[in-house]
Parts: structure tokens; sequence; C-alpha cells
């Protein structure tokens, strides 16, 4: 069987690290929505998982098929973060980005979802920015979005019910065939929010940073050949963690680029020949 993308990490825990009777709890959590979630492990301030299914990352794993079921087999890679609360294990990214800006930490502060737009019909919150960093001494600030990845295919629902009832060794192999989707996160979702964002950041003396996994950086072509460090070289900070072999969360790579050289990476595609359009315009042509 080719390999599938499962659960890496389950309301802050890994699933290999689980034995049968806690992934059994965690099942049962997951599927009734009225149960006391666990406390999410990566937020700064103690808080109970606001995740449906409380899935923080997954990976794709090798099946072994063995009698009574396939179960899961050697990882591939590292975990792929699906939840955005996942980004903020031990402050590494606010922590990060406060160095690479020169704030002291004792002079820095973070606030989340800061109000950014308004509606010109209600009045009210039309959009947000994740958090944004300040300086206390200097005034200075800059916004920071959090991309986590959505997948496509098939929901969670029935892995989580067959982890309910499974008393394995090893976890179950993933049910069903699912797969990040890198293009829903980035050209769909991510980059709107920064061709809406950055731009008035621009205007008002500031930046936006962003932040995306490693998983999800490679796939919009990873680092550039000749990163810039330079601050004023570009409109947006990319700060690019990773989960490590140990389950942390560990800075791997920043650089800056203009906003239009980012949504150029995050389109991460090109049209076809005007041929290749046809050709398959035709074969799917139906009679209306």
């Amino acid at each position: 069987m080719r390999p599938r993308y499962g659960i890496a990490e389950w309301y802050g825990e890994p699933l290999l690290h689980l034995s049968s009777n806690r992934r059994q709890e965690l099942a049962r959590i997951a599927l009734n929505s009225e149960s006391d979630k666990p406390t999410c492990p990566f937020q700064p301030e103690p808080a109970p998982c606001s995740k449906k299914g409380g899935v923080c990352s997954i990976q794709q794993y090798n099946v072994l098929t063995e009698p009574g079921g396939d179960r899961i087999g050697r990882p591939f890679g590292t975990p792929i973060i699906t939840c955005p609360h996942r980004f903020r294990q031990n402050n590494l990214i606010v922590k990060w980005l406060a160095e690479i800006v020169g704030f002291s930490e004792d002079d820095s502060y973070v606030a989340s979802e800061v109000p950014f737009m308004r509606s010109p019909v209600t009045g009210r919150s039309a959009g947000r920015i994740d958090l944004v960093l300040a300086s206390s001494s200097t005034g200075r600030y800059f916004g920071l979005e959090i991309q986590a990845v959505y997948f496509s295919g098939k929901g969670m629902g029935e892995d989580f019910e067959i982890l309910a009832k499974d008393s394995g060794e090893l976890p179950p192999a993933p049910s069903a065939i699912r797969r990040p989707d890198w293009r829903s996160s980035s050209a769909k979702r991510l980059m709107p929010q920064l061709q809406i964002k950055a731009p008035t950041l621009r205007r008002w003396g500031t930046k936006l940073a962003v932040s995306v996994d490693r998983n999800f950086f490679a796939d919009i072509g990873g680092p550039s050949n000749d990163p810039v460090h330079d601050l004023d070289e570009g409109d947006i900070i990319w700060l690019i963690p990773e989960i490590s072999d140990q389950y942390r969360l560990e800075s791997l790579h920043w650089e800056v680029l203009s906003l239009e050289d980012s949504c150029n990476k995050l389109l991460s595609a090109k049209t076809v020949r005007r041929s290749e359009f046809e050709d398959a315009l035709h074969a799917k042509l139906q009679p209306l």
C-alpha cells in the first residue's frame, strides 16, 4: 500500500508516543464535541484546544499490512502543521522576529488578533492581523501572519472512530487518502492576506512578517538562491520553522522578499499552453 497521511500530533501529543489507552481516550474526546478538551500546550496562556478534532500536525507514513489490520509504519519527513496554535510553542516565532528586527526581549510585547479591517456596511471588524510585535521604548511594531496547512480528502472522523476501538501496540494506518492542500493554503488563503495587509503596513512605515512551516515553504519553491536579510530590501519577512524529531518547534530559515516576489512564490503554478488547455477542453466537452 502506498504511504498515507495521518495524525502526527494530536491534542499536543505525538501519536507515535501514545499508548493504545491514551489513543482511545483522545479519540473519544475528538468524537464528542461536548467533552472537555485538553489544554493546548503550545499557547502562551493555558487554554483548551480550539481545533476541531485536535490534530496539530499530520505526517506521511508507510503502511504495514499485518494480521488484524494495517498499521502505521515508518514516518516520512517532518510533521506538517495544520493548526496555527502549533506555531506558538515557547513563543519561538515572536522571539525570533524580535531578534531580527532588533527588539530586546525585555522591551517586546505581543498582541493577538488585532483588528485591521472594518466593514463599510456594519462598521464591525472584518479582518485581523494574527499577531503584532511591538517595542514599548520605540513605538515600532511589526505584523505577523501565521498560516497552517489545510488538507484535502476525507476528514479524520473515521480515523477517530477506529482509534477509539483499537488496542494494538502500533496505531492503525490512516483510513483514507488525504494530502496537504498547498494550493488552498497558499494562493487562495495566504496570498490575499499579504496583498491586503503588506501595502498598508508599508504605508505606515513598517512591515509584515509571515510564518509557514518548512514543508509549506518547500512546496512554494523553498529558500531563495541568495536569501536577503536586509529589512530595507523587501516588504515581507518570511520566518520558516520546522518540527524536530523531538517534536520541538525550531527556527530553520528566514529571508526578506518583496510583496511581488512573495505573491509569485505563493502562486507556485503556471498556466498551461493554449494547445494543452484546448486538448483537455475538447476531451471533456459534453452535449448541453
